[in-house]
């Protein structure tokens, strides 16, 4: 039995079949490379969905990691901590608003606190969009609009209305003076990263406080310098009151948190919400490392350029209809459903990319990826698809 066979019959064996058969067991990596139990090599164009900003084994994140856990590991939120503090101080200034912090352990619980928090405005009606992600625990599955999902769990906490995104109009129709909140994937990473025309945002702005309602921007997927800004919001210059972050935030570590903007800071009193882990010094120190990492080295401007470069090689074949995201956030249209023979190529040729949708093909690679390794994958681009319409 050879030691891939091996592995898959222990975690099968092991393991609560949610994931299905592992695609390889990985042993270790470096920056935006990996290796699996074979010594094969891949180049990681999917980052962990999204998760790992700086790539395997950043010096950055493993001195701070390190440091912190040999100084002070978890002390629960009986007591407070420095890389807390500073952290929650931090994430406003990214923010740019005055406002409270939440942190939770994943995207998931961040969302969860998110959906109290609207709760909290005495209304209870949310209103979501088509083609959205935002968890898996029963609150955060309520706004999440695919059916396969829902159905197993439902009934599942209401009152939720869902309404095209993108759709001003239709948003306009869907929002009363009994919502709490609009809730909106600023580009939509579960949908094949899906970019919404161009003032959706800002139009939810104006309904939300047309009708006194929170404005949600669950940034989970696109936060943290994925799309060459801190926020992908921030490219309209909307301000919500409501941010949920994690993936890219702890470069790795678990980490989420909700940000509660201006009127929304003041929503939780003690005792609404709470969390065992949630602001953990390890955790915290860990992002705190991903977010000067990127402002030091300048890897916002970096994630700018490369993405550009990388969406316009993409694009240039005929076999893709659209290139769409930001930075490095990207989403390819293929002109058949043909995206799980596309991933499977890509991983037989040594990139690991991800099929969101059976045809759409989603990237979100560590924002530390080298210009060699976009060229590589470009060069392999034209193979991989021949190999996937073969």
């Amino acid at each position: 039995m050879s030691s891939t066979d091996d592995y898959t019959r222990r975690y099968q064996g092991a393991l609560m079949n949610t994931f299905g058969t592992p695609k390889s067991v990985l042993t270790r990596g470096h920056g935006a490379h990996v290796w699996d139990e074979d010594g094969s090599e891949y180049v990681d164009l999917l980052g962990g969905i999204a998760v790992n900003a700086l790539g395997h084994g950043h010096p950055a994140v493993v001195e701070a990691v390190t440091t912190q856990l040999q100084t002070l590991g978890h002390i629960s939120n009986f007591f407070a901590s420095e890389p807390q503090i500073e952290l929650a101080e931090k994430l406003l200034s990214i923010a740019g608003a005055d406002g409270k912090v939440f942190f939770a352990n994943s995207g998931t619980e961040a969302n969860e606190a998110a959906f109290k928090l609207t709760r909290r405005t005495g209304r209870t009606h949310l209103v979501a969009m088509t083609g959205s992600f935002h968890g898996r625990t029963m609150g955060s599955l309520a706004l999440t609009s695919k059916e396969a999902y829902r159905t197993p769990f439902e009934p599942l906490p209401g009152d939720v209305t869902f309404v095209p995104y993108g759709d001003a109009d239709a948003l306009a129709a869907a929002v009363t003076d009994e919502t709490a909140a609009i809730v909106i994937e600023p580009i939509q990473g579960e949908a094949g990263v899906v970019v919404p025309p161009e003032g959706f945002l800002t139009a939810a702005r104006r309904i939300a406080d047309e009708h006194g309602a929170l404005l949600w921007f669950d940034e989970i997927q696109s936060g943290m310098g994925r799309t060459g800004r801190w926020l992908a919001s921030q490219a309209e210059g909307v301000t919500p009151d409501i941010v949920t972050l994690a993936k890219g935030l702890g470069g790795g570590f678990p980490i989420g948190a909700c940000l509660g903007l201006g009127r929304a800071a003041s929503l939780f009193e003690p005792g609404n919400h709470g969390t065992t882990f949630g602001g953990n010094p390890v955790a915290c120190a860990a992002a705190l490392a991903v977010i000067r990492t990127i402002e030091e080295d300048g890897l916002l401007e970096h994630v700018t350029v490369l993405g550009h470069k990388l969406r316009d090689g993409l694009a240039a074949d005929p076999r893709v209809a659209e290139v769409a995201g930001e930075g490095l956030f990207v989403g390819i249209v293929l002109t058949e459903q043909k995206a799980a023979e596309v991933a499977a190529a890509a991983l037989k040729a040594g990139f690991i990319v991800n099929n969101a949708t059976t045809g759409r093909v989603r990237l979100a690679p560590p924002l530390v990826l080298t210009a060699d390794d976009a060229e590589a994958f470009l060069a392999a681009w034209p193979r991989i698809l021949d190999e996937a319409w073969s």
